[in-house]
């Protein structure tokens, strides 16, 4: 599983997020009534780095690697953005630094995982945008530059999304340079041939700060904002066919059903996370007119949304 962006507030609720990786068995069905929310968060190992918003993340095997970030503090290495590394091991629930991210020191960036190499790249630094991408080894705990996504055309940018289907990464969207403002591409890279190919764009509304996630071999995208709007459009992509599809909005739009009546406009959000357990998807957390820490779950196969328990 990997997510394309973490967002954190804060070391307290970083973890309280971070529980759902380590602990498998966090969220539990109560059958006593449909309508009362249901799951059972734990707090796990307390992030023994700064406390920082806008960090990425990745997955590799039993090892959860988290970086970057803005601390919003001056003072820290001389810089509010961070190219510190750390790893957690789910198994043990330990945390240890590992190798620096060797780019520039970022936030806003995003992370996907090709055949148990991390990729990050993109973000902010404080005055540009970024369109660069580093590989991380975990076995030898080193980075190496690949192909800069501008190189191939690509459009340096910060809040985007990204994910791997197979043995590809891909990265979507996001707020890019210059003239291009909100972003609705989409860009697969091959790390075989190191090398990136545009493929097709997402066909709802440009935006940032969304999140993606997969679940059987197809990618999902949803939130995130438009010059400030929250956005309700929601689609997935099928990367065989190179196509995307529209599924339901996550708002009450639809009058002739009663599926998305408690939706009302409490899912859409912007800089959530999301992850994926089992056949559901769990969105949680982000900005909406404010810092929000509900959380909604997904049922994938059947495209229907429910209120769950923070």
């Amino acid at each position: 599983m990997i997510l394309s962006r973490l967002k954190i507030p804060s070391t307290t609720l970083a973890f309280a997020l971070l529980a759902v990786f380590f602990i498998a068995n966090g969220c539990s069905k109560d059958t006593d009534s449909s309508s009362d929310l249901t799951g059972n968060w734990k707090v796990s190992s307390e992030f023994e780095g700064v406390g920082r918003t806008e960090a990425v993340s990745f997955t590799v095997g039993d090892m959860v690697y988290i970086g970057l970030g803005y601390n919003g503090t001056v003072g820290y290495t001389g810089s509010e953005r961070l190219n510190d590394f750390w790893a957690f091991q789910k198994t043990s629930g330990t945390w240890k630094r590992v190798a620096s991210f060797p780019g520039a020191a970022r936030n806003n960036a995003v992370a996907f995982v090709v055949d148990g190499i991390g990729y990050v790249g993109t973000g902010f630094d404080g005055t540009q945008r970024l369109s660069d991408f580093w590989a991380y080894n975990p076995t030898t705990d080193s980075w190496s530059e690949v192909a800069d996504l501008a190189d191939f055309g690509g459009v340096a940018r910060y809040g985007a999304v990204a994910f791997s289907i197979g043995n590809k990464g891909y990265i979507a969207t996001g707020n890019g340079a210059g003239a291009e403002g909100y972003l609705k591409d989409l860009w697969e890279y091959n790390p075989a041939s190191n090398t990136w190919v545009q493929k097709a764009s997402l066909t709802g509304s440009k935006r940032q700060d969304a999140v993606a996630f997969v679940y059987n071999n197809k990618a999902y995208v949803v939130t995130g904002n438009n010059n400030g709007s929250l956005l309700s459009d929601f689609y997935s992509y099928d990367a065989s066919a190179d196509a995307w599809t529209r599924l339901r909005n996550v708002t009450s739009s639809n009058d002739d059903e009663d599926y998305d009546d408690d939706y009302g406009a409490n899912i859409t959000r912007s800089k959530a996370s999301i992850f994926v357990l089992g056949n559901k998807a769990y969105l949680c957390c982000g900005s909406t007119s404010g810092i929000t820490n509900t959380v909604w779950e997904y049922n994938i196969d059947g495209d229907i949304w429910e209120q769950n328990f923070f």
